[in-house]
């Protein structure tokens, strides 16, 4: 018995690793400047540390989108946006705010696909004077229509505490708590919505 119990515990244990969840860190700003690489890194060095997903920064920087319907954009990098997000179970988005709102930067990113988004979970994280809070309140609504199940557990970091000279990222250490906080909610939403897909 104590062999069988390690011959297929050790065949689970393979298969959780090979089917873990594919969980995307999207760095929603392409300025020069941004301090959101800064952020992600933080986000998925904490995530890594938990083994229970394969955590990947996504920077939309990388993909040149051009405006949404421009004529003449290069939409070379729309193939391969649309792979890096089709491939995901879930996202963390690392949004600043900007009058109040997301980036264009992230809202066109978010408008060129539908159904690589659909049925998977998300979390957010938000930087801002007043921790980003206004523009996490409007991903949520382009969330909603994209079917994206956002998180409750909401990390906002703020300019003034959280960053040194506005572009030095030095979270305070209950930071760390609220990501692992709204992970423990983004991993078994991203587990339950992948059986509808």
């Amino acid at each position: 018995m104590g062999f069988l119990n390690r011959l297929f515990g050790n065949k689970q244990e393979e298969e959780q690793t090979m089917t873990k969840l594919n969980i995307g860190i999207i760095l929603g700003s392409t300025r020069e400047g941004r301090v959101s690489p800064q952020v992600g890194s933080w986000v998925k060095e904490l995530a890594d540390k938990r083994g229970d997903a394969n955590y990947t920064i996504i920077d939309i920087a990388d993909y040149k989108l051009p405006l949404l319907g421009e004529a003449g954009g290069d939409t070379s990098g729309v193939a391969a946006w649309s792979q890096a997000v089709a491939a995901q179970d879930g996202f963390v988005f690392i949004v600043q705010e900007y009058n109040h709102s997301i980036t264009g930067a992230l809202k066109n990113a978010l408008d060129y696909l539908r159904e690589e988004w659909n049925n998977k979970s998300a979390g957010i994280v938000s930087y801002g004077s007043v921790g980003g809070a206004r523009a996490a309140e409007h991903l949520r609504g382009i969330l909603g229509e994209l079917l994206v199940a956002d998180v409750r557990v909401h990390p906002a970091l703020s300019l003034f505490t959280d960053f040194e000279n506005g572009t030095d990222f030095k979270p305070k250490e209950v930071q760390a708590d609220s990501v692992n906080q709204m992970l423990d909610q983004v991993i078994p939403w991203a587990t339950a919505l992948k059986t509808i897909r």
